[in-house]
């Protein structure tokens, strides 16, 4: 996939990675011509950030803009992913409603000024590898607990987008093994729910939840129990050791191939990066191979890079030369 009035920063064999501004990019798209938007904007935080982010109370008005070349691009089918954060008051231990005042003006019907957008679903993203902050309430007065979840926003352009499930089924537990040996019988449990003996049949998987963890292992945590994380700089201090507000466990990578590349290079590394299994479920779910994935804020282009190992045709779309040019390695040879 590739723009045919303007060249891209570098290709591969499934799609283009492009240097340049996002708004002006996309107006070379055609209409209706793209399947899955997957990207992670820059967030409304209270401290500002290299790569650029906006106020709270001017992020609505300022994504619109993109939103309506999203809502243009897509086909009717076609779904758009929002990773977005959440945001704290500046100088408060309170919470900013930024990220819902988005998703409300994106769904609002365009009669009464959004962008008439459905929401599909909420998922999450659990991340234990963010520090502790904000610091003041998090580690020193220990008045909330660490904010570990990034909300991931699935809209459509219709109430059916293409989607399904099956591509993502998860391994079944080895509960759920024992029930597909012995048999289930039928019985109506506490709850009100009337279990059926076709619980019991084997549909190759369990179908996921709504939270995309990328676990390295297999222990789940209840809420509450503390997180060892990995950091870019691998150390761990008491002070990193915080109850979290999910149910789940996992931990990140702190020097992967593109980081090491990065190193060696002298580029600098994006600070906000996908982790794998997020655009991996979504592209999955949402796509088949030759459907044409979109990241407008590209980062490192993990979006694309996932694309690419799924056979899909991707564009990614990044305005910071650096970012960019690094991003490169994710398609190296060398690459684990």
């Amino acid at each position: 996939m590739q723009l045919s009035s303007r060249k891209p920063h570098y290709q591969t064999k499934f799609g283009a990675a492009y240097l340049g501004d996002s708004l002006a990019l996309m107006a070379d798209i055609p209409d209706a011509s793209i399947d899955l938007i997957c990207t992670s904007p820059p967030f409304a935080l209270v401290r500002k950030k290299e790569y650029g982010n906006v106020d709270a109370d001017q992020y609505v008005e300022w994504f619109k803009n993109f939103a309506e070349h999203f809502y243009r691009v897509l086909k009717p089918t076609g779904s758009l992913v929002i990773d977005i954060g959440g945001s704290w008051l500046k100088g408060m231990p309170v919470r900013s409603l930024y990220h819902f005042e988005l998703v409300i003006n994106l769904c609002n019907p365009k009669e009464k000024g959004g962008l008439g957008f459905y929401l599909a679903q909420e998922l999450y993203w659990y991340n234990p590898a963010k520090l502790p902050t904000p610091a003041e309430w998090v580690t020193v007065r220990r008045e909330r607990v660490k904010d570990a979840v990034n909300t991931v926003w699935w809209l459509s352009k219709q109430p059916h987008p293409k989607a399904n499930n099956k591509r993502v089924l998860k391994p079944y537990s080895n509960a759920m093994k024992n029930l597909l040996k012995n048999g289930y019988k039928a019985k109506l449990r506490p709850s009100g729910h009337d279990i059926s003996t076709k619980f019991s049949h084997d549909r190759g998987g369990a179908i996921p939840p709504n939270i995309v963890d990328g676990r390295l292992g297999q222990n789940s945590l209840e809420i509450g129990d503390p997180i060892l994380g990995l950091y870019d700089d691998d150390t761990i201090t008491e002070e990193m050791v915080q109850p979290v507000n999910v149910i789940s466990a996992s931990n990140t990578a702190s020097n992967d191939y593109y980081q090491r590349r990065c190193q060696e290079e002298g580029l600098k590394r994006h600070p906000a990066r996908f982790p794998q299994a997020l655009p991996e479920f979504v592209i999955n779910l949402c796509t088949e191979p030759g459907d044409i994935v979109l990241d407008p804020f590209a980062g490192s282009n993990m979006t694309g890079y996932v694309a690419e190992t799924l056979q899909r045709q991707w564009l990614a779309f990044e305005i910071d030369e650096e970012y960019i040019a690094s991003s490169k390695f994710r398609f190296e040879d060398a690459i684990p």
